[in-house]
């Protein structure tokens, strides 16, 4: 937890809009918090992976494509089988005057809080723990805001399933080149 607390106070400093700081941190360790939470998780995978969209069907035009897209559904698959065992997941929340969520600039909302979340989780990497941005449970969002107690204002942004890595296979991950997505001026 200290090692967590301490990844924490660095997101902190991330932008915030208006410097609101709207953001809630909800941290689970309990093994049957985590199991309940995992179940919910393990079940919008298997939804999402039955989908067309999953494991590579959208590329069938593109085997190399297709291919990275198996590997991503079995890496997937393989976090489902095991969301319930990781010893912390790190949920971040954002904080709203009433149960909707505001209409208008969500961009702007949820901008509050991402950055955050995302700074969490380089924080987490630069203390040797492997984090993973995922929100699949969100198709249960309000069966997991139960398990959790959440209040009726409190909306989850993703579930980081967080743990001490094994083996020592960071590396970039491979991305299109910066050329094929810059634009300078105009499109």
């Amino acid at each position: 937890m200290e090692v967590i607390e301490k990844a924490l106070t660095i997101a902190l400093q991330a932008p915030s809009g208006s410097n609101r700081q709207e953001w809630q941190w909800l941290v689970v360790t309990d093994p049957a918090q985590r199991a309940r939470i995992g179940e919910l998780y393990q079940r919008a995978c298997r939804s999402y992976l039955d989908s067309s969209g999953a494991a590579g069907k959208l590329f069938a035009d593109d085997p190399a494509r297709a291919a990275v897209q198996q590997r991503v559904g079995s890496s997937v698959e393989y976090l489902a089988d095991r969301m319930g065992d990781v010893p912390v997941l790190v949920i971040p929340c954002l904080r709203t005057r009433r149960a909707e969520l505001p209409a208008g600039n969500q961009a702007g909302l949820w901008a509050s809080l991402l950055p955050a979340a995302w700074s969490f989780m380089l924080a987490a990497r630069s203390l040797g723990l492997g984090t993973a941005w995922t929100t699949l449970h969100l198709a249960y969002e309000r069966e997991a805001a139960e398990v959790l107690g959440l209040p009726g204002n409190v909306h989850q942004a993703a579930l980081i399933p967080t743990a001490y890595y094994t083996g020592d296979s960071f590396k970039p991950a491979k991305r299109q080149p910066l050329s094929d997505v810059l634009h300078v001026d105009r499109w």
